[in-house]
Order: structure tokens, then sequence, then C-alpha cells
């Protein structure tokens, strides 16, 4: 699955200089993750980094993107050219 930033966010800019792919940008009100770009840090590190930041636990799983680790390594390697 990718991540997903909620309501919860605080606008702190702690997650997004974490997130090796660039998945997380700032929205209209709160951080967003594109999850096209989200690996849960899969590839880079053993646990997503922005969740590892987030002061207010604000970054759960997206129930709407839902993959495999599998699936986010591909992913990874597809974003990083080593496909």
């Amino acid at each position: 699955m990718s991540l997903k930033i909620t309501d919860d966010c605080i606008n702190c800019d702690v997650c997004e200089p974490e997130c090796p792919n660039g998945a997380i940008s700032q929205g209209e009100e709160i951080y967003v993750i594109d999850p096209n770009l989200c690996t849960e840090c899969v590839g880079h590190y053993d646990e997503p980094q922005c969740q590892q930041v987030c002061p207010v636990d604000c970054i759960p799983l997206d129930d709407n993107n839902v993959e495999t680790k599998e699936q986010l390594m591909q992913k990874y390697l597809i974003i990083t050219s080593k496909a």
C-alpha cells in the first residue's frame, strides 16, 4: 500500500524532505502523498521515513491503494530506473 496523510496534518514540514521518492508535496491545505511515487520506502529503508518523523502520527496506510511488498519493490525499481 502507499501511505496517505490525514486531516490531522499540522503542516510541520518534516515529512517532505524525508521522502526518498519525492512522493510528498504541499497540497491545498495539508501535505499529500502521490500514490504513484510512494513505495513505503521499500528499496530505500526498512520503515517509512515520513511515519518515523511525523509528530502527530497522521500518515497511515492508504486502503485505497493496496500493494504488496513485491509490487512496492517493482515500483521502486521503476522510479529509480533500475528495472
